[in-house]
């Protein structure tokens, strides 16, 4: 949203055209579009600010560059890899696995708690349960999931077990939000429970559903990264447990920087399908 629409909905909705406004108006909209640039600027800042420290510290000796290595090694790390194609490999790896885990953590999340909504009664018999699953360190799921699933299966899993209890919880706690009054009208006329979940509950919680979506995003990441530590023979995890093994620095950032990379432009996407679906749904942003 423009700086502008930002405004004039501030006002109270109403457009103004350039020749109607007044010089305090167009000062308060100078001063948005400096707060903007000023926030970029403090962003694009911090990163190289904090990069150029990266590069000095470890050359002036006040680290171990065998311990953290410094960005222009890690370039060229990386372009060696782009190359020879092995980081385009391991990132394709990652980022399927993520993409499967994600899509399958949401959606049995969702028909958890689409269940849990329908019958009340199986939400008590299996609340304590769903909170006792969600509190267990999940990492120590990697070597059964391994022994049971094998290396491939075991990652998909781990990203649908650190997301899928978060799903649940978030999905129901946003069900029961809904507002009562219009569940009791729509069976005041004669809705049927299933109208009901189509026609009000889940419409009504687009905004919790996206938001579980931005969590799972970078759950089902970790899980992934988690899972590819203990078994896989591909993939960033795999290139960050390697590269530690043999002491290649380079190695373990240039994995991490892609990594960084990867959540970045999953957060993008999230961010632009949110935009899509509550300007669908008329709902506030």
């Amino acid at each position: 949203m423009s700086t502008e629409a930002i405004a004039s909905k501030a006002v109270g909705d109403r457009p103004e055209t350039a020749a109607a406004r007044s010089p305090a108006y167009e000062s308060y909209l100078r001063s948005l579009r400096r707060r903007a640039l000023s926030i970029q600027a403090w962003q694009v800042g911090l990163v190289v600010a904090f990069l150029i420290l990266w590069e000095v510290a470890p050359r002036a000796g006040w680290i171990n560059p065998m311990l953290t290595s410094y960005p222009s090694a890690v370039a060229r790390t990386f372009m060696a890899m782009l190359r020879d194609g092995t980081l385009v490999l391991h990132t394709w790896v990652t980022l399927s696995e993520t993409v499967g885990g994600f899509t399958g953590g949401m959606l049995l999340g969702l028909a958890i708690a689409v269940a849990l909504w329908w019958s009340p009664y199986l939400y008590k018999v299996l609340d304590p349960f769903i909170v006792v699953l969600n509190a267990i360190p999940k990492i120590a799921l990697v070597p059964i999931f391994y022994i049971w699933l094998g290396d491939v299966a075991s990652i998909y899993a781990m990203a649908i077990a650190i997301s899928v209890f978060v799903t649940v919880l978030m999905l129901y706690t946003g069900f029961q939000a809904i507002d009562p009054d219009k569940i009791k009208l729509a069976r005041l006329f004669g809705g049927t429970r299933r109208q009901i979940l189509y026609k009000i509950v889940l419409p009504g919680s687009v905004p919790t559903i996206i938001s579980a979506l931005k969590v799972n995003v970078g759950l089902a990441l970790v899980g992934v990264v988690v899972g590819e530590f203990q078994a896989a023979k591909a993939g960033l995890g795999y290139l960050i447990t390697y590269g530690s093994q043999i002491f290649q620095m380079n190695l373990v950032m240039t994995a991490i920087v892609v990594l960084a990379v990867i959540s970045s432009l999953l957060f993008v996407i999230i961010q632009a399908v949110e935009a899509t679906v509550l300007k669908r749904h008329g709902a506030p942003r």
